[in-house]
C-alpha cells in the first residue's frame, strides 16, 4: 500500500471534524492524564488506554467503574487535561492551514467530538486554534461513537437543508470508530493515518485514507457550490 494516489478534487456542502487524532495529537497527555485517574480510581490505567481512544469516557467509565459513570466528574476530570499536560500536545500536520482556510472562506465546518466540552475548549485555548461556530461534543449526544448520532447532529447544526444529500458532507476521522460513526451517518468518510495502524483504519472502511492533512487543500468555497477540496496523495489500496 502507498500513498500515491492522484490528485482528486470533491465538492461538499459541509466539513465535520473530529478533535483528537484529527486536529490534534494528545496522545502523550492522555496517556500521563489516564495513568493519574486510573491509580486514583482504582482502575488498570492499560485497560483503560485500550478501549479509550475515539470512544466518550463516561462510556468507557460505564464499563469500569461505573460510579465514575456521570458527567459532572467527567467534565472535571477531562477539564484538568490541558491545564496539566497542555505542553503534550501538538497540531495534525495540516490541521491548521485547512481550518484557516475554511475560516476565510466562512465555510462552514463543525468540530464533532467524544470529548467534553471542558477538554475541547481546553485544547482550542492552550494551542491557540480557532474555536468552531458549531461544536458537538460528548455531552450533546446520548450515544458516542461509533453511533451515528453525533455526526448526524453535526449534519443539522451547519443547517444544511433536508434534501441536501448526507453524502455531500465530509467527516473527517483517525479512530476506526469515528469512522463508521461518520459512516453510520450517510455522510463521506477522510481518515488520517494518526493513531490507529492503516490496517485498522482501512478495516473501517473510510472513503479516502491519508497520513495527515496536509493532504487535503480548500481549492474554492461558493455561495450555492459548496466547498471544493483537493484530496492529495492518499493511500492506494491495491487487490
Amino acid at each position: 500500500m502507498e500513498y500515491s494516489a492522484p490528485p482528486e478534487d470533491v465538492t461538499f456542502s459541509g466539513l465535520l471534524f473530529d478533535m483528537d487524532g484529527t486536529i490534534i495529537d494528545s496522545t502523550s497527555a492522555v496517556v500521563k492524564h489516564w495513568h493519574t485517574v486510573g491509580n486514583e480510581i482504582g482502575v488498570d490505567p492499560e485497560v483503560i488506554l485500550q478501549t479509550s481512544h475515539g470512544r466518550r469516557s463516561i462510556d468507557m467509565l460505564k464499563v469500569l467503574c461505573p460510579e465514575k459513570a456521570n458527567w459532572e466528574y467527567v467534565k472535571h476530570m477531562e477539564g484538568l487535561l490541558p491545564k496539566f499536560h497542555g505542553q503534550d500536545a501538538v497540531e495534525i500536520p495540516g490541521a491548521r492551514a485547512l481550518l484557516d482556510s475554511l475560516i476565510a472562506a466562512r465555510a462552514p465546518w463543525a468540530i464533532v467530538t467524544s470529548g467534553t466540552e471542558p477538554l475541547v475548549t481546553g485544547w482550542l485555548e492552550v494551542l491557540s486554534l480557532p474555536h468552531p461556530e458549531h461544536l458537538v461534543t460528548a455531552e450533546s449526544v446520548a450515544n458516542g461513537k461509533p453511533d451515528p448520532a453525533c455526526y448526524e447532529l453535526g449534519r443539522e447544526k451547519l443547517g444544511l437543508p433536508p434534501t441536501e444529500e448526507k453524502d455531500k458532507v465530509l467527516v473527517l476521522e483517525d479512530s476506526p470508530a469515528g469512522i463508521r460513526s461518520g459512516k453510520a451517518a450517510g455522510c463521506r468518510v477522510l481518515a488520517v493515518v494518526t493513531s490507529h495502524t492503516v490496517e485498522q483504519v482501512a478495516a473501517a472502511e473510510p472513503d479516502w485514507i491519508v497520513q495527515d492533512l496536509r493532504s487535503v487543500k480548500m481549492v474554492e468555497c461558493a455561495p450555492g457550490r459548496g466547498v471544493t477540496l483537493r484530496i492529495s496523495d492518499g493511500l492506494v489500496r491495491k487487490a
